[in-house]
C-alpha cells in the first residue's frame, strides 16, 4: 500500500517523468540485471528467460509513468497564471483544485466570474492563483512553460483508494510487483515504463520499435459504467481486472485475449470484458510497430479518470498482478 501511495503522490506530468522513474528504478534494481533509460526517457527492464530456448519469445509488458498536467502560457499583471492542458483535461473536474509545480510552488485553479463566462467555464476562462501580488512576484516562482500536476492526498475510501495519477501509476505498480514475483520465466520479458502516453503514446512507440517484441500487454486504467446515470459500460469497480476487447483506437488480438481469459479462469481470477468507446492505451501504437505485434490490454477499472480524485478497487489491482505474473512465467504460446 505504501508503494502505491508513493507512486501516486509523486510529481510526473508528461515530459517530466524523472522523479517517478527514479522511484521505480530503485524498486526494481535488484530484481532485473539489465535496466536502461532510452533517449526519450522510457525505463526498460529486462528479465531474460530463465533457461534459454530456441523458440523463446520477446514479451513486452508496459505501463505509462506520466500523468496529465497543466502548462503556463501567460502571467498577467496581477500575478495570475493562464494555462493550457498537457493531456486530456476536463474543465469541470479541475475547477478549484490545487496544483503543484516541480519547484514546489502550489496554486489553486480559479475561473472568471464575468456574466459572459460559459457555464461551466472552459480552460480559456481559468487561471492559477499562486498567491502572488503581481507579475514580478509570480515570475520569481513560476515561468512561462512550467508544468504543474495536481496536488492531492492519497486516501482510502472504505476498501478502495483515491488519488491523483492512479492513471497510470497503478499500472506501474502492477509491473513492479510482477518483476518481484516472477522467478522462472520461459521467455525474455521486457518491462517498459513509458513516457508521454497522455500526449500521444510517444514512449510506447520508441520502446516497442527498439525491442521488437512478438507479444505485448499494456496495463492501464479504464472507465466504469457503475455510477449513477453514467454512460452504459459493462465494467464495474471490484468485479475483476478488465480484459480489453476494443477501445477508440485499438482492437485486441483474439489470440492474446483467449490466452488471458484461459489463464484467468484457470487461476479463478475474476475478470470483465471491456469495450471503451473513447480513449486508448499504449497498445494501440505498439501493435503496429515494425511487422506488427500481437497485443492486448489488462485494465484497472477506475472512476473519475483524468481528475484529481481517481478511484479504484485494490481487489482488481491484485487480480491484475496475479494474472500478469502468471503470463510472465508461462508465456503467450
Amino acid at each position: 500500500m505504501e508503494l502505491i501511495k508513493k507512486l501516486c503522490s509523486i510529481y510526473g506530468p508528461s515530459g517530466r517523468e524523472e522523479q517517478i522513474r527514479d522511484i521505480i528504478e530503485d524498486e526494481i534494481r535488484k530484481y532485473c540485471r539489465d535496466i536502461k533509460v532510452d533517449r526519450l526517457g522510457n525505463l526498460i527492464a529486462c528479465k531474460p528467460a530463465s533457461k534459454k530456448r530456441k523458440n523463446s519469445d520477446k514479451i513486452m509488458l508496459c505501463a505509462h509513468m506520466d500523468e496529465i498536467g497543466l502548462i503556463v502560457t501567460h502571467i498577467d499583471k496581477k500575478g495570475f497564471l493562464r494555462f493550457t492542458n498537457i493531456g486530456g483535461l476536463f474543465p469541470l473536474r479541475i475547477l478549484y483544485q490545487r496544483v503543484i509545480f516541480a519547484n514546489g510552488t502550489i496554486g489553486v485553479i480559479g475561473a472568471e466570474t464575468k456574466s459572459e463566462t460559459p457555464k461551466p467555464p472552459g480552460l480559456d476562462n481559468m487561471f492559477i492563483d499562486i498567491g502572488a501580488k503581481d507579475s514580478n512576484e509570480a515570475e520569481k516562482l513560476v515561468r512561462i512553460g512550467d508544468i504543474a500536476s495536481f496536488h492531492r492526498e492519497f486516501t482510502h475510501i472504505n476498501k478502495r483508494i483515491s488519488a491523483k495519477a492512479i492513471d497510470d501509476r497503478i499500472g506501474c505498480f502492477c509491473l513492479i510487483e510482477c518483476i518481484k514475483k516472477i522467478k522462472n520465466n520461459k521467455d525474455d520479458l521486457y518491462f517498459v515504463f513509458t513516457v508521454q502516453e497522455e500526449v500521444g503514446l510517444r514512449g510506447a512507440r520508441t520502446g516497442a520499435y527498439a525491442i521488437g517484441p512478438e507479444y505485448a500487454i499494456a496495463v492501464d486504467v479504464t472507465a466504469t459504467g457503475d455510477t449513477p446515470e453514467c454512460p452504459t459500460m459493462a465494467v464495474s469497480l471490484g468485479e475483476g481486472v478488465a480484459i480489453k476487447v476494443k477501445d477508440h483506437d485499438f482492437i485486441s488480438n483474439p489470440i492474446i485475449n483467449d490466452k488471458m481469459i484461459a489463464y484467468a479462469e484457470r487461476l479463478k481470477i475474476p475478470y470483465q470484458l471491456e469495450i471503451l468507446e473513447w480513449g486508448t492505451t499504449d497498445a494501440s501504437i505498439i501493435q503496429i510497430m515494425r511487422g506488427g505485434v500481437l497485443s492486448g490490454v489488462l485494465s484497472i477499472p477506475t472512476r473519475y479518470i483524468h481528475s484529481p480524485n481517481e478511484v479504484c478497487d485494490l481487489d482488481d489491482v491484485h487480480g491484475a498482478v496475479d494474472l500478469l505474473s502468471y503470463i510472465g512465467e508461462h508465456g503467450m504460446r
